[in-house]
């Protein structure tokens, strides 16, 4: 693999009257440069007296935002508080409705899912809601290969013929137009819950409950689709404690199920603000009593042995749950989900965890041949699009090689599979250019056979001869959302730590601000002048490392992925000298130990500074 793709060209020289870079990394070894995350002193120390938290968390609140009146909420966030009434979703009242009308009259319900993490857990999150209710449904995922992404004709034909009378679409439809139009055509009932961009017409459909919608105005537009299935369970219950249905009837306890809403919204990237952030932290605590037989399995199969945090949700979990959507079958993710039976639950995990080996495989191969095209591009990875096609590659890993190239490159990302004359497409975005928004105007300009998804994701199909004049489409388009960007590639962090200063009670105070994610970033330090003790190969394409203090400690390190990277190389090449690092700190309790190590994300020679 080329070598000197990953270091972009030195930038330029900071100007006079810049802030001072952190321990004066300008250009680091990943070339970046190091800044600390805008925060106001006064705000910062303020909530650390108010809240009576260590000055480092005061920092880590005012650098996100956190106002002082606002502090005791953020350590302290209830559901009670935050969820809103339902009923300011757009057609969710008409959503409601019709469900319970089909319960009450016999009528046959069915889900249509999607097959990854957020469109497998708002699939399970229904199902368990309906058996708790006493009413049997059919769950429908389509196959990623043969059927593609969303709803089709013939799966909604099938499921008519079947005798379902209202079919439930979850992380998907809103862009359907054809395939419900079809339904609504045979007499089928559709309701769409979805959260990906709308375009304003919407597809036919009994109600179509999306906070994206153009028309919405519920403020809730950054929820998961697992997040506004949640809210319509919420709905529906009050529509049938309303109309009697528990009045011989256990009525279920709705919190039981957020460990599964946490996971979709981890899993899917939104950001973890508001309710959001609300439903992770109580869904992090319901995760921590194993009361799902398919989380309990999974981690079991991933060897976990602590108490399930964002990252476990988000890289342990998540991956094995996705794996069979992409390599193996789509519908493992939701029945593991789904089930009581431990048995069962252990069996599809274990198969879960044989496909996300396999898909591991898959996808270094196409991202080394990914990363090899980008090298020998034009623009060599500083094009404002990285658009890639080739007809070699599984259309089930190109989401994850182009968020690969993203973080790597820090570039959007297209990622397509050619089969034939169609091509399937999966893109990641970088903040600030909204790839949902230029795919949808792809759609409307008549070069796509579909395609949608929001800001930092989508997803797309296109004829192989309309290939080319897409690319110039989006590239044009991303240019000026580009146009925008500070060409300055920069890593915020939130303060410098000795090798001694990282301790497992600091890891832990930090802890109080979280669940951190997407939109409430975890904190990031820089580790001063760490000596080397060790650093060596590990795994695949990771590199582990043992670090000392010149005041003494010891810290264990790890970068994920980055071994045949300049900034691996350089890590693997350290040993016995020193070096400025900059990661989280992560929980490190293996047999037993109460440790913290450092996730590695950069670094920096100081003797080159």
């Amino acid at each position: 693999m080329n070598q000197t793709v990953a270091l972009p060209p030195p930038d330029e020289a900071l100007p006079d009257n810049a802030p001072s870079a952190v321990l004066d990394v300008v250009q680091s070894l990943s070339g970046r440069l190091w800044r600390h995350r805008p925060a106001d002193d006064r705000t910062a120390l303020a909530l650390s007296q108010r809240l009576g938290v260590p000055d480092i968390v005061g920092r880590v609140l005012a650098g996100r935002n956190v106002g002082l009146d606002d502090g005791e909420g953020f350590l302290n966030p209830t559901l009670k508080s935050a969820l809103p009434d339902p009923s300011c979703l757009r057609d969710m009242d008409k959503a409601a409705q019709r469900l319970a009308d089909a319960m009450s009259a016999g009528e046959k319900i069915a889900v249509f899912g999607d097959y990854d993490v957020d469109g497998a857990t708002s699939s399970a999150l229904l199902h368990r809601y309906f058996r708790a209710v006493g009413i049997d449904i059919t769950v429908y995922i389509p196959d990623r290969q043969k059927e593609g992404y969303g709803p089709n004709a013939p799966a909604l034909l099938a499921l008519r013929d079947q005798g379902i009378a209202v079919a439930v679409t979850v992380d998907c439809g809103i862009s359907a137009f054809e395939p419900l139009q079809a339904a609504a055509d045979a007499g089928l009932d559709m309701i769409v819950v979805d959260h990906h961009q709308a375009e304003p017409r919407l597809p036919t459909a009994h109600a179509v409950v999306n906070p994206n919608r153009l028309d919405d105005d519920s403020g809730l537009g950054q929820l998961a689709a697992v997040g506004v299935s949640f809210l319509l369970i919420v709905a529906l219950n009050r529509v049938l404690r309303q109309r009697g249905w528990f009045a011989d009837r256990a009525e279920p306890n709705l919190l039981q199920w957020l460990d599964i809403v946490a996971l979709g919204t981890v899993c899917d990237v939104v950001p973890l603000t508001g309710l959001n952030r609300v439903l992770v932290a109580q869904g992090l605590k319901v995760a921590a009593r194993r009361g799902n037989p398919g989380l309990a399995a999974l981690g079991d199969v991933a060897k976990m042995d602590q108490r399930p945090g964002t990252y476990h949700l988000g890289f342990v979990f998540g991956p094995r749950l996705n794996a069979g959507g992409r390599v193996g079958n789509s519908h493992l993710g939701t029945r593991l989900l789904s089930t009581d039976d431990p048995d069962e639950a252990r069996a599809i995990a274990e198969k879960l965890d044989e496909y996300n080996l396999e898909r591991r495989e898959i996808e270094a191969a196409i991202q080394t041949q990914a990363v090899d095209h980008v090298a020998s591009s034009p623009g060599g990875g500083r094009q404002p699009l990285l658009f890639l096609s080739d007809p070699r590659w599984h259309q089930g890993v190109i989401g994850i090689v182009a968020s690969r190239l993203k973080d790597r490159f820090r570039r959007p990302a297209i990622v397509i599979a050619i089969d034939g004359d169609v091509c399937k497409g999966s893109g990641r975005s970088v903040p600030g250019v909204d790839l949902g928004a230029a795919v949808t105007a792809a759609k409307q300009a008549g070069l796509l056979l579909a395609g949608g998804g929001h800001a930092m994701a989508a997803g797309l199909t296109v004829a192989l001869n309309k290939l080319a004049e897409l690319e110039a489409f989006l590239t044009e388009r991303i240019a000026k959302a580009m146009a925008g960007q500070p060409e300055r590639h920069e890593i915020s962090l939130d303060g410098a730590l000795s090798v001694s200063g990282a301790t497992r009670d600091l890891f832990d105070t930090l802890e109080g601000a979280g669940p951190f994610g997407a939109g409430h970033p975890e904190p990031r330090f820089a580790i001063a002048n760490a000596d080397v003790v060790k650093a060596d190969l590990v795994g695949q394409n990771h590199v582990r490392m043992v670090l000392a203090g010149p005041r003494g400690g010891r810290l264990k390190g790890i970068a994920f992925g980055v071994a045949d990277s300049p900034l691996g190389q350089a890590l693997l090449s350290a040993q016995g000298r020193s070096l400025h690092l900059v990661g989280h700190l992560r929980a490190d309790d293996w047999q037993g130990r109460r440790g913290v190590q450092l996730f590695i994300e950069d670094a920096a020679w100081p003797e080159d500074l």
